[in-house]
């Protein structure tokens, strides 16, 4: 159970990272971040209270997701860059 919420959760974290830096801009990375739990949080389907379970949880696992998005976010823009 837990392997398909995480990897649900890994997919709403791209969305969310890229959501946030449309909406935010470069720079205030805590608020970015804060969005980001927010939107994946508000975009499981589950009620309330097990989200609140999986937020406690999971929640290394959903910073580490929002790392990793973040990092793959900045790889691609290196590329289209030519770095």
């Amino acid at each position: 159970m837990f392997s398909n919420i995480k990897e649900l959760i890994k997919q709403l974290a791209q969305n969310a990272v890229v959501i946030a830096e449309t909406e935010l801009g470069s720079g205030r990375g805590e608020q970015k971040k804060k969005q980001a739990i927010k939107y994946i949080l508000d975009n499981l389907p589950f009620c309330g209270i097990v989200r609140e379970i999986i937020s406690i949880f999971l929640s290394g696992f959903i910073d580490n997701a929002i790392e990793a998005s973040v990092c793959y976010m900045h790889s691609l823009q290196k590329q289209e860059k030519g770095e």
